[in-house]
Order: C-alpha cells, then sequence, then structure tokens
C-alpha cells in the first residue's frame, strides 16, 4: 500500500545523514513494487525515499490527506551538485554509456567547476558478473566521492545500489536514472511550465512514445486501479471501526451489561 511508505517532504537540506540510500518514488516504480519483491525490499529501506510524481503526490494526499511536494531526480540532482559544488567536493557517475557521460563530465565541469567530477559507465546487460560488480565498487570507491549517481534505470538501479551500499565508500548514494540523460542534453526534460502542471508524463510520452506508451497509458491505468482499491479498503476499514463503536456502545448501554462484566470482550447486539 502507498501509504506504507514514508514519504520525503521536507527541503532537501534537511537530509543530514553523511551517507545515505536516496530513492525515489513515482507511479511507475509503485507499480513495480507490486511484482518485484527485490526492488520493493530496496525502496524500503531507503534512508530516504522521494516523491518523484504528481501521481503520487495526488494520490497520497487522497489517501492519507498529506500535503506532499514533488521532488523530481533532477531536483536532487541540482541540489547535490550545488551542494558539493559549495564545499568542492566529489562526485562519481555509474551508468550510461561513454559518450554520455563524457557529456556530463564536460558540462559539470563547467556548471559545477568546484566538483570534482569522475564517471564510469557499466557493461549494457540485464544482470552483472560478480567481476563485473567488483569492478565498478572498486572505480567508485578510488574516488570516495561525496555523492554517488547511479543511472541505470529502475528497478536495476535501485536493486544495485541497495545490494552494494554497505561496500561502497559513498557519501549520499542517489539512483536518479533519466537524470543522466537530461543533464547530458541526449533527452530533454519537459518544459518548466508542464511540470508545474503535473503534466511532465505527457511530455515524455509524446516524445517518446514507442518507449513510454506502456508505462504510462497502461502503466498510469494500473496505478489508479492499486490507488482505488487502497481507498475501499480504508473505507471498509473506518467502516468496520465505526461499526464496532456503535456495538461496544449499545452494549455498555445494555440493561444485561452488568451479566457480561466477566467478559470484556463479549458484544451483546440484542
Amino acid at each position: 500500500m502507498l501509504q506504507n511508505y514514508t514519504l520525503f517532504n521536507e527541503p532537501l537540506k534537511a537530509i543530514i545523514q553523511p551517507k545515505a540510500l536516496i530513492n525515489t518514488l513515482n507511479a511507475h516504480s509503485f507499480n513495480t513494487v507490486q511484482i518485484d519483491e527485490d526492488f520493493k525490499t530496496a525502496i524500503q529501506n531507503s534512508d530516504v525515499v522521494l516523491p518523484d510524481g504528481i501521481g503520487v503526490v495526488w494520490a497520497m494526499r487522497m489517501l492519507t490527506g498529506e500535503k506532499l511536494q514533488k521532488i523530481a531526480g533532477s531536483d536532487l540532482f541540482k541540489f547535490e551538485m550545488e551542494r558539493i559544488n559549495s564545499i568542492g567536493g566529489t562526485c562519481f557517475f555509474l551508468g550510461s554509456s561513454d559518450e554520455v557521460l563524457q557529456k556530463i563530465l564536460r558540462r559539470a565541469a563547467i556548471e559545477y567547476p568546484k566538483v570534482q567530477a569522475h564517471g564510469y559507465s557499466p557493461p549494457y546487460k540485464s544482470d552483472f558478473t560478480q567481476d563485473e560488480n567488483n569492478l565498478m565498487i572498486a572505480s567508485v570507491n578510488a574516488v570516495a566521492p561525496d555523492v554517488l549517481f547511479v543511472g541505470m534505470t529502475a528497478p536495476k538501479q535501485e536493486k544495485w545500489a541497495y545490494k552494494h551500499y554497505n561496500q561502497l565508500q559513498v557519501g549520499h548514494l542517489c539512483c536518479i536514472g533519466a537524470v543522466f540523460d537530461f543533464y547530458a542534453g541526449t533527452i530533454n526534460r519537459a518544459p518548466v511550465w508542464l511540470i508545474k502542471i503535473g503534466l511532465e508524463w505527457f511530455y515524455r510520452l509524446i516524445k517518446e512514445p514507442r518507449r513510454m506508451w506502456r508505462r504510462y497509458l497502461i502503466g498510469n491505468t494500473k496505478f489508479i486501479g492499486y490507488i482505488t482499491l487502497e481507498m475501499i479498503r480504508n473505507l471498509y476499514a473506518l467502516f468496520i471501526d465505526h461499526f464496532l463503536k456503535l456495538a461496544r456502545r449499545k452494549n455498555n448501554h445494555s440493561p444485561h451489561n452488568s451479566q457480561n462484566n466477566d467478559d470484556p470482550l463479549k458484544i451483546e447486539f440484542f
């Protein structure tokens, strides 16, 4: 259930842990946790889970009344880069292709000149061998960055980060996926005005229909179904709770109540 997740609802500067696993949750990833136990474990054991999606923000408001602020992976990336730029820190980009990484490093050198940025492009495959994992970990630990950005797409990146978290000598470990391509300029992010009105997903669907139609058209429908079911369960629980309270009240005012004082759990309806 979505309301079982503790979603971050503070300014990013409130993340003060020296080492932290930071992940995001949107409609697509919520759908995925329903069928992928390893991914679910990775998200549930994160130090910080950001509400990265207007669907999650709206759903939490309907389910709990909590007013969340959407915090996208791009917002996290900008915050972390500005933070380590102010202290002359280091970052490491793990994921994507060498071409994309080079574009990222060139742009970062201009926009964040005090940041020492490094990168490594792992093999493009669904599963890594132990040797490949060891090489990735060694490459990161050789730098011991203040921030490690992982961009391997969900749920692969989250599961990899959680599995190897204790082996990685890093500060903040941020799984940010598509932000690699956004920052490199290989994929354009939606205009700010579309993001503000909650239609970033629609922009991505229009720009990449063959890759995104299933995620957004089918995936968003599934997400609505999950949230609707959760709302029904909440209403049912409220109904049962209300019914039991009425039954107890009736029992307390029953003329036969004195006969049942030795059994506090017994409820008389007549």
